[in-house]
């Protein structure tokens, strides 16, 4: 995908008919409706039946799976597909974000704001953990797409001002601005940080990447599960890793 065929797929998909109607409508999600016309603008290559599930595409690139939620979800389809052809997963990432509040009574949305948050790589890690088995796989491809994106939320949550603990409603991506392709397990040391020393504990892991610890040892866990790094003994009772 590119700035191109994003737009592309964009205006294709608010210019047809069936979008004329509010936001959250049909069953497909904004979100994974335009991402499938990006990387796929002709239509007879969606929604193909191949070896019981259905593709989300299937062209002479073999197979794209547009994954918006839990890639957990996609274990059993990956299991029928990866023998038979190249899957290709594609799993967003908002670069940038930006909140709209929808009132529950009244259905008002109020202005959108930008999240302080940005978006990288590491956003991708708990997912990739959940499918860290079929990472390695050689007709296993991965695509982190990265967009900019709006949110709107039901003012539905716990807290006072209903804003924690709220429900999503839609995401609506307006912008594309990066897309990083791994197609091998070498391909996985990008998430390794520059300044990481050659052996080093998950606390190192964490300083090198300013990461949550959490998210770091989920990271390790999958980095060395596909050989790029090993754990070569302990260092003040903390498992000691080196880079291969």
């Amino acid at each position: 995908m590119n700035t191109e065929s994003f737009y592309l797929a964009y205006n294709a998909f608010w210019g047809s008919e069936r979008q004329q109607n509010s936001i959250g409508t049909y069953s497909e999600k904004t979100l994974h409706a335009i991402l499938k016309h990006s990387y796929e603008l002709d239509t007879s290559c969606h929604e193909i039946k191949f070896c019981n599930f259905v593709a989300d595409i299937m062209n002479d690139n073999g197979i794209t799976e547009i994954q918006t939620r839990s890639l957990n979800n996609l274990r059993r389809k990956l299991d029928a597909f990866l023998p038979e052809t190249v899957v290709t997963v594609v799993y967003p990432i908002a670069s940038r974000k930006w909140l709209c509040w929808i009132d529950a009574e009244t259905g008002e949305t109020t202005k959108k704001r930008k999240s302080p948050k940005i978006g990288n790589i590491y956003d991708a890690v708990s997912e990739l953990y959940k499918i860290k088995m079929y990472l390695g796989h050689p007709n296993f491809k991965l695509k982190l797409a990265f967009l900019e994106i709006e949110e709107y939320r039901h003012l539905n949550g716990w807290s006072k001002d209903k804003k924690r603990g709220s429900s999503r409603y839609e995401r609506i991506p307006v912008a594309f601005t990066d897309e990083i392709s791994f197609n091998c397990p070498d391909d996985y040391r990008l998430f390794l940080p520059d300044n990481l020393p050659e052996n080093f504990t998950s606390q190192d892991f964490k300083k090198a990447s300013d990461q949550n610890l959490k998210t770091c040892q989920t990271l390790i866990n999958v980095l060395n599960y596909l050989g790029v790094i090993e754990q070569i003994g302990k260092s003040s009772r903390k498992n000691l890793y080196k880079i291969n």
